[in-house]
């Protein structure tokens, strides 16, 4: 059974999370081919980034199960979902 919209709002806000650690990290550490980061910087960015390409995966074939399921274009689940998300977050 595909998760509720509801639900689709929840991974998508969790996901952005996700990504804005990872860019707060590039942020703070700069580019890694910019500069040589330590042992720790390199493990904190890479926990950071998986974390966020897990969630983001996870979202994109929840979106295309929940899309298949409801007879609806998975496209428009997709702006309807990031639109959501957006709203919810500010």
């Amino acid at each position: 059974m595909a998760l509720s919209f509801d639900e689709l709002v929840a991974m998508q806000r969790a996901a952005d999370q996700a990504h804005n650690r990872v860019e707060e990290l590039r942020a703070q550490y700069g580019p890694p081919t910019a500069s040589r980061w330590t042992t720790q910087q390199t493990e904190t960015w890479e926990t950071a980034w998986r974390a966020w390409r897990d969630l983001a995966r996870d979202v994109q074939a929840a979106v295309t199960e929940h899309a298949k399921e409801q007879g609806q274009s998975r496209y428009e689940v997709e702006a309807a979902l990031r639109k959501a998300a957006r709203l919810g977050a500010g």
